[in-house]
């Protein structure tokens, strides 16, 4: 049984439309994560140094980009890339707030960061064992 050919467009319609919100959605967050690493990178050159601080952001803003360049190229997503983001910006707020920080929130962070690492190793196990099957890694 052949659906209307009515049904047919709208439904080719929708997908033309999906389709045409993900590139534009996706050339406005790469577009603002270039903006957002130039304006920190400038900010650095205008101190006349770089902090650690400064430079976990910009590892946060290429892990970014990389990411919107990866689902570009494949339509995929790989949640490695949302979880080393994810590590990095703990680290970054660990480093840069540890005196400041009581000792159960020192520990809690850390206790998370391995937790996502953990977390890294695991998909790393299981991408290997699933030889041949694609993944979102």
């Amino acid at each position: 049984m052949s659906e209307p050919k009515s049904f047919q467009i709208i439904e080719k319609l929708g997908d033309i439309l999906v389709e045409t919100f993900h590139i534009v959605g996706l050339f406005v967050i790469g577009a603002t994560v270039v903006w957002s690493g130039v304006v920190a990178y400038m900010e650095m050159v205008s101190h006349g140094h770089a902090t650690l601080k400064d430079i976990l952001l910009l590892f946060i803003y290429l892990e970014l980009g990389a990411m919107v360049g990866i689902y570009f190229k494949t339509r995929r997503l790989p949640v490695q890339f949302l979880i080393y983001i994810a590590i990095t910006a703990l680290t970054r707020l660990l480093t840069i707030d540890i005196k400041q920080m009581p000792n159960e929130t020192i520990l809690t962070i850390t206790g998370a960061i391995l937790m996502l690492t953990f977390a890294i190793l695991v998909l790393r196990y299981r991408h290997s064992q699933a030889k041949g099957e694609q993944e979102d890694f």
